[in-house]
């Protein structure tokens, strides 16, 4: 346990992962050691890219004001730039409520010996439901027949109910997963309970999977006619599924991508949507965030389902993200070793 006689915290959330989540849970988790003292930081508003963060001059004078005497901070996106770092002496740990510390400067914090520890797992489930979830949808066309139903009163969208027009289900597809982590698992087992055909290409993982293991990209893509990403984005990732790759796919094959939108060329597959090689795709994720009001996504909107980025977004993702990081604060204070930590 540390020998101060008390911790101050700042819980600096979001409209997402809300400061009073974050405080509730870490009271929770201190209260056995008797020895903090929480205090709110008001939310921050979110924020996406890092060089967004580190360029939000108000917002960085908002942290550094809150975290005034602070040793540790709980936060959700709130910009934890060299300048907030360098006003921020008494700041010891910062656990970031997310998979990973985007809004940290690393270096910085591991000149000043500020631990940054971050929350794996928090949305696996959430992504995985929500990947079958945009594969039903664009399978049978869901969103298609919505539109003219909801917003004109049209039953035009009953022309899906003809043999031409018609989806897909499930049932004997097969489908194949590009990826077999927490996430590219749980979509596996939940297409097995559909009575999917899975396979699995992912040659970083070891062991039993649910589904049949196909060791060569190419060989899943010429027997998948729908393909779905679950690869962690690297350099040798990044463009994974280009233009030859969607070649090799049946034709009338659906990609869906809940994962990383840089997985994917965009444009290759708006070619494959546009010649009919890909029949639909399902999209969370985008090479560019927010999508390009000029994207030629927007112009394929009969054969495409999009999202804004909602894959992780869960009332239980932000609970499980808070208990996550109430945990590491636990840990620190009572002098255990940190489980997620990066410097």
């Amino acid at each position: 346990m540390t020998d101060r006689n008390s911790v101050r915290v700042v819980a600096a959330g979001d409209h997402f992962v809300l400061p009073s989540l974050i405080t509730r849970a870490v009271e929770h988790e201190v209260a056995r050691a008797d020895v903090m003292e929480l205090r709110l930081g008001w939310p921050l508003e979110p924020f996406g890219p890092v060089a967004e963060v580190q360029e939000a001059s108000d917002a960085e004078d908002a942290m550094i004001e809150a975290l005034a005497g602070a040793e540790v901070l709980v936060t959700q996106m709130g910009p934890v730039t060299e300048k907030v770092l360098a006003a921020c002496p008494d700041l010891r740990l910062v656990v970031v409520c997310r998979g990973g510390p985007v809004n940290v400067n690393l270096d910085a914090a591991r000149s000043r010996d500020v631990r940054v520890c971050f929350a794996p797992g928090r949305n696996a489930a959430a992504t995985a439901e929500f990947t079958v979830g945009m594969m039903l949808a664009a399978l049978r066309r869901i969103p298609q027949a919505h539109e003219p139903l909801a917003r004109r009163g049209s039953w035009e969208g009953a022309t899906y109910y003809t043999y031409e027009r018609s989806g897909l289900e499930l049932e004997d597809l097969p489908v194949g997963l590009v990826g077999y982590g927490a996430v590219g698992s749980r979509v596996a087992r939940a297409l097995c309970a559909f009575g999917a055909r899975v396979m699995v290409h992912d040659p970083y993982v070891h062991g039993e999977i649910h589904g049949l293991r196909v060791t060569s990209l190419d060989d899943l893509l010429r027997r998948s006619q729908v393909i779905t990403l679950h690869a962690r984005l690297t350099p040798e990732t990044r463009g994974l599924i280009g233009a030859r790759e969607l070649g090799l796919l049946p034709s009338g094959a659906v990609v869906v991508n809940v994962a990383r939108g840089p997985l994917l060329d965009e444009g290759a597959l708006c070619d494959a949507l546009e010649s009919g090689r890909v029949s639909a795709a399902a999209l969370d994720t985008y090479e560019r965030e927010p999508l390009p009001t000029r994207s030629r996504l927007l112009g394929l909107a009969d054969r495409v389902v999009l999202t804004p980025h909602l894959g992780g977004a869960s009332r239980a993702v932000a609970e499980k993200a808070a208990r996550i990081a109430a945990e590491e604060v636990g840990r620190w204070v009572r002098g255990e070793p940190l489980a997620h930590c990066l410097t």
